[in-house]
């Protein structure tokens, strides 16, 4: 009866609905840190099969080139957008791997604290057993009954005696849902594994890929310029061709300035005369009703000079507004037209003393592809460069150009809308790469559209 008692007591010590609550919880934690693993991986498989498609469409336009047999500046801009794309991929295996690392350690966790829990719970299990098989006659059961010190006691311990056969049966079904969670633990850690060492395979060909992509742009470097005269017809090409776009640019943003100034002038000198008017009629009225004489217009306030420089774009309350507006949405706007960024902004060495700045960034797209406006605006100007189109749209205080254009749909003075198709790509008949080039200005100067653009 005592060891009855013990074992009863035990038994209403431990709160059965302890375990369980325990288990749950661990099972929302594992639920939670799988869902939460499963969106981040899939973010990182979706941008790398992205880039593994970027990479394809720049190994075919590069394979059309070189059946050309002639060595031109977009072989190396190309293999250099290549080579950019495949350390971004790089970079996102390295995260993926990252990432499993910290998901293996946490199902290793996970699985040594659900194989603790069960072998502790097959331990107290097996003494349950072993008492029901040693105790089960009816007598000790009563003995123990009996044995209460008032009826409450009874009552209580005869509740509990009901209680261990249930007790039991719920014990065994935790056991056996512990145990399909373990197999269902080693189960994922295993595939945790397998997908790192299939990740660290990929990441091996990637670096020796990148590798040979680096050989390839030496090679092809070196016989640029062993070719002096053929490097250096292309680079003047291209230097006339961005001095040619950037004259027309700062051109157009000075005229917009200088009629900003004017309306502005305009403005301020209409204000000037309302209120020197409103002056005189006050004064009028004073000297009529005091007979003294007003007071002279020295005393009164100096106009509010107009501003000065390109900040004169933005102020019109309408400007402002809009230029607020765009700025908000930097980040968020879509690139001007589907393809890859084959060149990004700032300088590019082509030789040891030929550097070009690019004030803006170049997207390869398929043929005639539609180029549309990143943000409502207006169009400021539509202009020849090279024999290509170039359109230059007005945000207030921003500007957004637009060049290397087949064709375009829109006109000087006209109102575009977001996501407007302004114009189709035009297509090099030297190499037969459509590429456009987009940039952003703000004021006079050129700023980086790849903050802006997602």
């Amino acid at each position: 009866m005592a060891a009855y008692s013990s074992i009863v007591d035990s038994f209403a010590a431990h709160n059965n609905t302890m375990p369980l609550l325990r288990f749950i919880t661990f099972l929302l934690l594992i639920l939670s840190v799988q869902t939460s693993y499963g969106q981040s991986s899939a973010e990182l498989k979706k941008r790398k099969d992205a880039i593994n498609r970027e990479i394809e469409s720049l190994k075919k336009t590069r394979s059309k080139i070189d059946k050309n047999k002639k060595l031109s500046l977009s072989q190396i801009t190309l293999l250099n957008a290549q080579i950019k794309l495949r350390e971004e991929k790089i970079g996102t295996i390295n995260s993926e791997i990252k990432m499993l690392d910290n998901k293996i350690s946490t199902n290793t966790s996970e699985v040594k604290a659900l194989q603790s829990d069960l072998s502790r719970l097959k331990k107290e299990y097996a003494k349950m057993i072993l008492f029901a098989f040693r105790n089960q006659g009816a007598y000790n059961k009563m003995m123990f009954v009996f044995a209460a010190k008032d009826f409450n006691q009874a009552y209580m311990r005869l509740k509990y005696i009901q209680q261990v056969g249930k007790f039991r049966k719920s014990q065994a079904k935790y056991i056996e849902t512990t145990q399909v969670t373990l197999k269902k633990q080693i189960s994922i850690l295993d595939e945790n594994k397998r997908q790192k060492s299939d990740l660290l395979s990929d990441q091996l060909n990637e670096k020796q890929t990148l590798g040979k992509d680096k050989n390839e742009q030496s090679k092809i470097l070196n016989n640029l310029t062993k070719q002096e005269k053929t490097l250096q017809a292309q680079l003047a090409k291209k230097q006339k061709e961005a001095s040619s776009l950037n004259n027309a640019i700062q051109a157009a943003i000075r005229k917009e300035i200088l009629a900003a100034q004017r309306r502005a002038a305009e403005k301020a000198r209409l204000a000037e005369q309302a209120r020197q008017a409103k002056l005189a009629a006050a004064a009028k009225a004073k000297a009529t009703t005091t007979a003294k004489t007003p007071t002279p217009a020295a005393a009164t306030k100096p106009a509010v000079k107009p501003a000065s420089g390109s900040s004169v774009l933005a102020s019109s309350p309408e400007d402002a507004k809009l230029s607020s507006s765009f700025m908000g949405n930097r980040g968020r706007l879509q690139k001007p037209a589907q393809g890859i960024v084959t060149q990004g902004f700032g300088q590019y060495k082509y030789k040891s003393n030929v550097t070009l700045f690019n004030p803006g960034i170049n997207i390869k797209t398929a043929a005639g592809a539609t180029v549309y406006a990143i943000f409502e605006g207006q169009v400021s100007q539509v202009f020849m460069v090279l024999n290509n189109y170039a359109v230059m749209v007005r945000h207030g205080e921003y500007f957004t150009i637009y060049s290397k254009l087949r064709s375009v749909s829109v006109s000087a003075g006209q109102k575009v809308s977001t996501r407007q198709a302004i114009g189709t790509v035009a297509n090099d008949p030297s190499d037969g790469i459509s590429e456009m080039q987009f940039q952003i200005w703000k004021g006079t100067k050129p700023v980086d559209p790849s903050g802006w653009v997602r």
